[in-house]
């Protein structure tokens, strides 16, 4: 009796794959924690590639201990290489944190690291130690990324913790934006304390008022917010002139300590909030569930709708209107998207990136006038496809291809038939741009080819402003070259 044949999906290798290695999510947050020191528990290679992308797109010195992994330690484990590279670690560098992030490596020879790590606090104390299990094979550089900062925010918020309204009396809120660029994170900074400062007007001639002799505003309602992770001052500062063992910058520690006590937080990202809604945990999940803190879910602010929705539930939070420079800035955009829309009504873009990345710019580019045509990441959350139909009108919905788990090679090949005007993404899709003869608009992470990668502004009314000058004036310049008589004037 013949056996019976087993049916099975085709396997299509990944060319170029359109993420990168989950444990360099986790390093970058652990670049955004003051006095931390990101560790990778597996080879020296793992260390060096993850090293090698940041310091590419950042231009910075990028430290990342390795527990370096040989031959023997792939085969009788990794434990005593572990332990040894914790106590250089702490010797070398004195952190306040060391991140210890797992590779693919350590993962699949079924190390057990908090075993490993039992015990240790004790030998390098005060050096916090914290680990997150980041193995490539089950996720993107984004998930690494979500999965240290809830790591970072679980080991700083033991559930023993006790939190009292009485230390809940100030307006605090925690703000977990994803992976931004810096000046994004600058930009979010700016936000939050303008919103704080804002000083509200009064009744000069009140009985209080005249009593008090105070003016006619009354004063910021002063809330405090902490941004997890903060890379925008260490990954982007002054020359030294002195040698740093370990940058300056970064969110402190005392402060991520004391999330337990604020009155909000709110977390970016609409593939993030999805998984949360199935069961994921993510830091504001964590906050909610053990100290009924309320969490805020958002899409990334880009755009007018999204940064609408953003100053909105912040002046919900703060309890404070939103200040008159934000309404001027989100008067210019309206302003500047009437005279550009000829420029940009119906082009055709692809768009890629990480899956929350990818929905924010395609809300973005409807919202212009412009249709995402193909809209592909490397992640498969499952949820892009819904993502996307929430943002999206349903006429561009109907012109738009959606592909998760996509490679370059891949996204090429569905490109060329949807007749794109140009692409935006990283810098890794620049390949693709050249084989199709259209222009590449650079955005996120990494930018590898050009210079000022983490000075570009995406969020916010601000952010809109300079995505859409810079995408206008793309298509405005594709056509000045690819014209027989060269216009000099638009």
């Amino acid at each position: 009796m013949m056996p019976k044949k087993i049916k099975t999906k085709p396997y299509t290798a990944t060319r170029n794959a359109c993420k990168m290695c989950t444990p360099l999510g986790a390093a970058l947050v652990f670049h955004g924690i003051e006095g931390t020191i990101p560790l990778l528990h597996g080879s020296q290679g793992c260390s060096t590639y993850m090293r090698r992308y940041l310091i590419s797109h950042f231009r910075e010195p990028v430290d990342i201990a390795s527990s370096n992994f040989s031959e023997d330690t792939a085969i009788f484990g990794g434990g005593d290489n572990l332990r040894l590279a914790i106590e250089n670690v702490a010797r070398q560098y004195t952190p306040e944190m060391i991140g210890i992030a797992t590779t693919c490596l350590s993962e699949t020879i079924g190390d057990d690291v908090p075993m490993i790590l039992d015990g240790m606090d004790k030998k390098v104390d005060p050096t916090i130690l914290v680990h997150v299990s980041t193995p490539s094979y089950t996720g993107t550089h984004v998930d690494g990324f979500h999965g240290a900062v809830h790591a970072v925010v679980e080991r700083c918020n033991p559930v023993t913790e006790k939190t009292t309204d009485a230390l809940k009396t100030r307006k605090k809120i925690n703000v977990f934006p994803g992976m931004l660029s810096n000046e994004d994170i600058r930009h979010l900074k700016e936000i939050f304390t303008d919103f704080s400062d804002v000083r509200t007007p009064i009744d000069t001639q009140s009985p209080d008022a005249i009593k008090n002799g105070i003016d006619s505003y009354a004063m910021g309602n002063n809330t405090e917010f902490t941004i997890l992770p903060d890379y925008s001052e260490r990954l982007e500062g002054p020359s030294w002139e002195d040698y740093q063992a370990i940058q300056k910058g970064g969110t402190p520690v005392r402060e991520i300590k004391a999330m337990n006590r604020a009155t909000a937080s709110m977390e970016f990202g609409s593939i993030l909030a999805s998984t949360v809604d199935q069961g994921e945990k993510s830091a504001g999940s964590l906050l909610k569930e053990r100290f009924d803190i309320p969490l805020a879910s958002l899409g990334i602010p880009v755009g007018v709708k999204a940064t609408d929705l953003f100053f909105e539930r912040l002046e919900e939070l703060t309890a404070t209107p939103i200040p008159e420079k934000y309404k001027k800035q989100r008067g210019r955009l309206i302003d500047a998207y009437v005279d550009g829309n000829k420029y940009v009504s119906r082009q055709r873009a692809v768009v890629y990136g990480e899956e929350d990345f990818v929905v924010a710019i395609a809300g973005f580019l409807a919202e212009v006038g412009i249709i995402p045509v193909l809209c592909a990441s490397g992640g498969k959350s499952g949820f892009l496809q819904k993502a996307l139909e929430e943002i999206l009108p349903k006429n561009i919905l109907e012109q738009v291809t959606v592909h998760p788990g996509m490679d370059f090679t891949r996204m090429e090949q569905t490109a060329g038939a949807l007749e794109p005007d140009f692409v935006i993404g990283n810098s890794k899709g620049y390949t693709l741009s050249r084989h199709l003869n259209i222009p590449l608009v650079r955005v996120g992470f990494p930018i590898h080819d050009r210079i000022g990668g983490p000075r570009i502004l995406h969020i916010g009314y601000k952010g809109a402003q300079e995505l859409f000058d810079t995408i206008v004036n793309t298509l405005l310049q594709r056509r000045q070259d690819t014209s027989k008589t060269g216009y000099a004037y638009m």
